[in-house]
């Protein structure tokens, strides 16, 4: 394995177009990380520090936006308007033919329309995000009092940071290794963990030292149970019927249907905190616009909610649930699955073709969500759990980033070892 390894990073330093696809990736990287490092006016960088010691929520939001949203930075939104639009417009494919008919359809003119709809619509999105982020944080004394032009200066920038972000992951996607976008939040998880490293042993005595040593074991764990989730999948065997050419009778080819566990991914949380935030962010712009007290009395009482770890993991919970079975029932039809392989003269041993095939598949797929469903659920409420039974917060155990780190950091070997074997053969 070892030998293997050095063969492998032998090539990858040796191939010319390999490494300036490498050089090109780490630059955009870094010119990402500057840009996170410039804030936005008006920052009161105490009372932002101890917001986002006091919620956790918002830091899982971070997560998201790269680490941008905890410096309040230019791009403090990242690639998080570009991934709700995405899924708006994965969601679009039920209710607009179109959308579905360019999704599924029409091929990589398809793929590329879709993909323009959703940067447009990233644009309006990123701007009212922005709107509702800077009214919550005005509100919390973390941006202080603003003049209407510094107001929507303050809002265009964050926004055009939002849109250059996007733009950066795909160009990265197009003249770097990977997806993009998956390695901006990759580098944002990453550049936080030598700062909740030192945090911790700084502020670490000898009375939490079981519980830092309990964080470990737990980590380890977790990471092995991420690895090993992220990769599982239930195997459907598939057969092809005998096919006649002349006098020659050829035996049919025997394959499988791989169906993971894990098969929505991230985006059931991402929809989860998108539905949490909503609340607060409109109480916010209403409370700002309208001045109404009660929107603001409201808005307090959400924002004590969502800092107490047990009420908003429980419904965070509920809803990461929620939300793996309903975006694994819009993007994996077995209606279309089975007609596919009917259509291609496969079938499922033992099972008829058509409506009993529909039905065996939509039976599988429902068995294996719950627990993929339950493992999400878990992984994204981590925090919280950790959190309550502790009461410490300079370590927290982020099991949603653990989990992005781990599927883009596989998905980013895949791709080095497909440019490898491509220029091997």
């Amino acid at each position: 394995m070892l030998d293997s390894f050095i063969h492998k990073l032998r090539l990858t330093l040796t191939d010319r177009e390999l490494r300036l696809r490498i050089l090109f990736l780490a630059g955009a990287l870094a010119v990402f990380r500057l840009l996170s490092a410039i804030p936005v006016p008006g920052v009161n960088r105490a009372a932002l520090a101890s917001f986002f010691a006091e919620n956790q929520f918002f830091g899982l939001l971070n997560i998201f936006s790269g680490g941008g949203l905890s410096q309040l930075s230019i791009v403090m939104l990242a690639v998080g308007p570009y991934i709700t639009a995405s899924i708006l417009m994965q969601l679009g494919t039920i209710i607009f033919p179109q959308i579905k008919q360019a999704y599924f359809e029409e091929g990589e003119a398809g793929r590329a329309k879709f993909i323009g709809w959703s940067r447009y619509l990233a644009v309006p999105i990123a701007i009212l995000q922005s709107i509702g982020f800077l009214f919550l944080l005005k509100n919390q004394g973390v941006i202080m009092p603003l003049s209407s032009t510094a107001l929507v200066a303050n809002i265009l920038v964050i926004a055009a940071g939002s849109m250059l972000t996007m733009w950066l992951g795909e160009l990265v996607t197009e003249f770097g290794i990977g997806n993009g976008v998956s390695l901006i939040i990759l580098a944002g998880i990453l550049s936080g963990i030598p700062g909740g490293i030192s945090q911790t042993i700084f502020a670490s005595t000898a009375a939490n030292l079981p519980a830092y040593l309990g964080f470990l074991v737990l980590a380890a764990l977790m990471i092995y149970a991420v690895v090993v989730v992220s990769d599982a999948e239930r195997s459907i065997p598939i057969a092809y019927a005998r096919a006649v050419r002349g006098a020659a009778l050829s035996q049919g080819a025997a394959t499988y249907l791989p169906i993971r566990l894990l098969q929505a991914g991230v985006i059931p949380i991402i929809f989860a905190l998108s539905l949490l935030l909503l609340p607060q962010m409109a109480l916010s712009i209403v409370g700002n616009v309208a001045n109404l007290a009660f929107a603001a009395d409201a808005a307090r009482w959400y924002a004590a909610f969502l800092s107490n770890p047990w009420q908003y993991g429980a419904v965070y919970f509920c809803l990461v649930v929620l939300f793996t079975y309903f975006y694994t029932a819009v993007t994996f039809e077995p209606h279309r699955v089975a007609e596919n392989l009917q259509k291609t003269g496969a079938f499922v041993p033992g099972v008829r073709p058509g409506n009993e095939t529909e039905k065996y598949i939509g039976r599988v797929v429902n068995h294996i969500t719950f627990p993929g469903a339950v493992f999400l659920g878990l992984l994204a409420v981590a925090p919280s759990i950790i959190q309550g039974l502790t009461g410490v917060t300079t370590l927290v155990l982020g099991g949603t980033a653990l989990l992005i780190a781990v599927q883009v950091a596989l998905d980013l070997v895949q791709k080095i070892d497909a440019q490898l074997s491509l220029r091997e053969y």
